[in-house]
Parts: C-alpha cells; structure tokens; sequence
C-alpha cells in the first residue's frame, strides 16, 4: 500500500491525529520507535488503509512520494533524533512536519539543518489537545510556502472548520508556524489566569456557591465572554468530588503546573521589547502557586480578615473579565506583529485570528470581530482601536476599575486583572512617568534623552549643575 501521509509518534496526540487523517479517507502510515506501541495501535485501530510499523525504512517506503511526514513527539531533543534517522531515507521533495510544541528558535536551526540534508522542514503548531487532534484541531503551519502547497490538501481536511473556513492556514516563514503557537499558548496563560482569578472573586469575594458559580459562568457564555475556556469553567465548577467531599475543584491542591510555552512567549516579548504584562503576570502567578509552602507560613501571618468584595455585581465581574482578557489578547496580536517584522515571517494576523475561530483551546465568539478588524485594517496598531471593541470598552472601564479596586481592598490577589488594567492605563497615558527615567539614566551614566520639542537629536545635560537644591 502507498500512503499519502505518515506521522511519528503514536502517544496521545499523534495517534488522535492518524486517526483523524484516516477518517478523512486518507491512507495513513504509522511509526512508533517502541514496537509494543505500534502492536498497541495496530490492535485497536488497525485496518487496511492503516500501514503500522517500528522501522523507518519501511514507514518511509510505504509513503508515495513526495512523501508527507508529521513528527509528533515530545519537543526538544526527540525531534532532532527523529530527523537524524529519517533523513538517510528522504528524497529531495518530501516534508516533514514537526507538529509539537517547540520552541520557534529550535524549529529554525531544525529548517536549515534539512535543508542541508536536501528536503523540507515545516514547523506547525496544533492546538486542541486529544480531542481537537482527532476530530479536527486548528493547525499553524510556517516554513517553505511550496511545502505548505503541497501539505494544503492533507491538511485542511482533517483541520477544525469555523464558518470561515477550515482552521489552517500558512503562518509565515521560517519559525512562524511555531512563533503562532507559542502566542496562542501565552494568550491562553491569559486567559485562565483572568478566568480563575474572576472565579476566586465569585467564590471568596461574593461567597457564591459551586452551583452559582456555574450558574454564573454558563450565563457569561451565552453573550460577549463566550469562550471554550469558559464554557469548561462552567462544568468544572460544580463538579462533584468522587470522594464526596462537595466540589471537585475545592479538593485539588492549588497548585499549577506548565510546561513552558508561557515562558517562552514572555522571553520572547522581552526579546522584542513588546510589553505583554497580562500574560507575564499569568506565567508568574503559576510561578508563584508552586511555593506553597511559603504561602502557607505568609498567609498565617498577613490574610485579611475579611475578603468579601463591597457591592459588587456579576455584571460587573463580566465587564471587567471581558475587558482583561482583551488586554491579553491585544499584547498576543502587537507580539506577532513586532515578531513578524523583526523575523521577516510576513505573518497574517488576520489569517492567524481566522484559524483559532475553532478547534483550539483559546477559540472564542470574539475572535470573528478581531478577524475582520484585522483583515479590514492590516495595520491596526491595537484591538481597543477599533471602533466596535473601543465603545465595550469604555462602557465596560468603570466596572473594571472598580472591581480591581475593591480586590485589592478586601485582599484578594488578582494579578492578571490589575496588569491588564495598568497596562491599559498606560496605553492611555500620553504623558506618563519615562522623562523621569529618561533624566535619571542621563543624569547618572550620560545615557542622553531626546527633547519634546526635538526629538530626532540625543542630549546630553550636567542635571545637578542645574539643580537648585
């Protein structure tokens, strides 16, 4: 049998994703480096437009040329010995597809070690976990647009459809497909983070019950917050412990774990110099989380008598998450702006937004109006300057002030909402505290500054000279 694409690794999500392109009427070879798991997959799935195998020269034979191949295995390292024993087998034409979480710098060194061995590298960020793997993920392809031609019709048949379309598209050059990932990963951070402190605020802060918090949550979903994050906030709330001891959520230990992309996406903002502080404030909040222990002997010490928030609404809840997450989502969109002129990925932010419409975790109702903000306005310098999201946000910025007001007042830590509503104080300040810094660098190290009234020519003053104290 000659296959039309093959994928490594058959661990959760690479075998979500065979089955899936075998669903879509293709024919599908399958490598698993430990034959018990290629036995495993054979066994369950197995059938005769599958070709199973632990031995790369018979995977690569089984696939018609020019071969079509996705890499799933853990990022990093895995991936390198991956390519180093595929490539005694490849043609000049065929493509492998890393399909992984790597980072966009890696996938890089990966492009251009390939092409020295003479065949294609693409690197595709896929979100959607196992589910959107099998039934249809949003996919994030970057590299050699004539390797994306070619990899078009495998991929947007098994890829998750939105009303706009099936949810791939080519992200850009080089280490784009990755560099989308890792923002959609940090926006994600965002989100939960903004998500949980909201359902900290409802819990602590209004004392609702687990079953009015989902109430709470599932009724959001159905107007301008509706989200897949929310919509699974809202199951997971009132969740009932196995163990019965009432909500499941209130049993797990607070405590939360990642595995780096949110990291990534702030290293490479700082890179960039591209203030994303919604989601820096996430990754550092999980940061945090994880000492407990000091948390623990802290709070004995300083946790406030009282937390309850003084009149509050839900609706106002909803104003201020809804105006914190587009806070997020703005740092995203200006990183891959920044990103893709710095890279020379040639990145489409609208074709970006279009894609996370489904299958992806951060796929959310707003992302429609950012896509066609975004396609009608190429160069939007940010979201709130679009007209429809500037009138919601200035309806929505005196609830949003005052319910981080009254957080910090009743001692109720909300990280992420208070970057996301400095940040915004800070995009609107256009006099804001900088001269200041500007003075003191030049004043200790002549560091110079530019003047107001002449600012294409750097200045260099002796400030205590002119001092009057």
């Amino acid at each position: 049998m000659t296959c039309d694409i093959g994928v490594i690794g058959l661990g959760v999500m690479g075998a979500a994703l065979a089955r899936n392109f075998h669903s879509r009427g293709l024919r599908v070879a399958g490598y698993n480096w430990e034959p018990e798991g290629a036995a495993a997959f054979e066994k369950q799935w197995g059938d005769a437009r599958f070709a199973i195998t632990s031995d790369y020269g018979a995977f690569v034979a089984s696939l018609q040329t020019p071969r079509r191949i996705v890499v799933m295995v853990t990022a990093g390292a895995a991936v390198d010995a991956v390519l180093k024993a595929l490539a005694p087998h490849l043609e000049p034409a065929d493509i492998v597809v890393d399909g992984g979480n790597s980072l966009y710098t890696d996938t890089e060194r990966r492009d251009a070690w390939c092409r020295a061995q003479g065949f294609h590298f693409v690197g595709m960020g896929v979100s959607g976990g196992e589910e959107g793997a099998l039934l249809g993920p949003a996919m994030m392809p970057g590299g050699d647009r004539e390797a994306w031609l070619r990899l078009q019709p495998v991929l947007e048949p098994a890829a998750a459809v939105s009303d706009s379309g099936p949810c791939v598209a080519w992200c850009g050059k080089g280490g784009a497909g990755h560099f989308v990932k890792t923002v959609h990963n940090g926006i994600e951070y965002g989100d939960m983070q903004l998500i949980a402190e909201t359902w900290l605020l409802l819990r602590d802060g209004l004392g609702l019950t687990p079953s009015q918090q989902a109430d709470v949550f599932a009724a959001w979903n159905r107007g301008p917050l509706a989200s897949y994050l929310l919509e699974l906030t809202s199951q997971i709330v009132d969740a009932a412990d196995p163990r019965g001891h009432g909500a499941l959520v209130s049993s797990v230990l607070d405590v939360a774990g990642s595995k780096g992309t949110g990291k990534w996406t702030v290293e490479a903002a700082l890179n960039l110099g591209v203030p994303i502080p919604t989601i820096t404030a996430a990754v550092e909040a999980r940061a945090l989380s994880a000492q407990k222990p000091v948390r623990a002997q802290v709070h004995a010490q300083y946790a406030p008598a009282d937390v309850l928030l003084r009149d509050v609404t839900t609706a106002e809840l909803a104003d201020a998450l809804f105006a914190s997450r587009l806070m997020g989502w703005t740092q995203g969109f200006m990183l891959l702006q920044a990103a893709s002129k710095a890279h020379g990925f040639e990145t489409d932010l609208a074709a970006v937004a279009r894609i996370w419409k489904a299958g992806c975790i951060i796929r959310a109702a707003w992302l429609d109006r950012v896509w066609q903000a975004l396609r009608d306005q190429p160069d939007l310098a940010a979201l709130p300057l679009d007209p429809g999201f500037q009138a919601e946000l200035q309806a929505a910025l005196p609830a949003w002030r005052k319910v981080v007001a009254r957080a910090i007042e009743a001692g109720i830590a909300v990280p992420a909402m208070a970057a996301s509503l400095t940040y915004f104080q800070g995009l609107t300040s256009v006099q804001g505290p900088a001269a200041l810094i500007q003075a003191q660098r030049d004043a200790f190290g002549a560091h110079t500054y530019r003047r107001a009234d002449a600012p294409d020519a750097a200045v260099h003053t002796r400030w205590l000279e002119l001092s009057k104290v």
